[in-house]
């Protein structure tokens, strides 16, 4: 009986796991014009929209606008959704997070409808969001998510979205 291999060592996996999640948020331009960073603990990710001048809809209240919201949202959602996949795909030895980067990327739901409740104004700084995947099947999936600024507790937008999942290459 041969000896069972020894483990990875756990900063090894945190490293292509990362390398993983920055590849995939490396793949949508709108991201990086939008500032949006994502901030992962296990598979848990957060979504954060550093404050810009550019972002504000109304100067005189100041407030977000609502397309900046609303892009916010559906863009978490979006990569909550690839994460789950891709993460899912890692675990099981399926796809070598290595060989990733934006061009080797598998491809992102597309979305079918997506309905923002703008709860109160969106303020002149940073916001936070976190998806929760509802259902994902081989074709469709559903996406709540849930944004936020100085309090997890107290939203000012949430979401619901409906995506069209890519067919897998099996």
């Amino acid at each position: 009986m041969s000896p069972r291999p020894k483990p990875e060592p756990v900063q090894v996996i945190k490293q292509r796991r990362d390398a993983a999640l920055k590849a995939l948020v490396a793949g949508v331009p709108y991201i990086q014009f939008l500032g949006i960073a994502f901030d992962r603990r296990g598979d848990e990710l957060t979504a954060t929209l550093p404050f810009d001048e550019k972002l504000i809809g109304n100067p005189m209240l100041p407030a977000l606008h609502g397309g900046v919201t609303a892009a916010f949202l559906e863009t978490t959602a979006i990569i909550e959704l690839s994460w789950s996949l891709l993460w899912e795909e890692m675990e099981a030895g399926r796809i070598d997070a290595t060989l990733l980067d934006p061009l080797h990327l598998p491809r992102l739901p597309k979305t079918i409808d997506f309905t923002v409740d703008y709860l109160r104004s969106g303020l002149p700084r940073d916001a936070y969001a976190r998806a929760r995947v509802n259902r994902s099947g081989r074709r469709y999936a559903s996406v709540h998510v849930e944004a936020w600024q100085d309090n997890r507790s107290r939203l000012f937008a949430q979401a619901t979205g409906h995506f069209l999942m890519p067919a897998r290459e099996d």
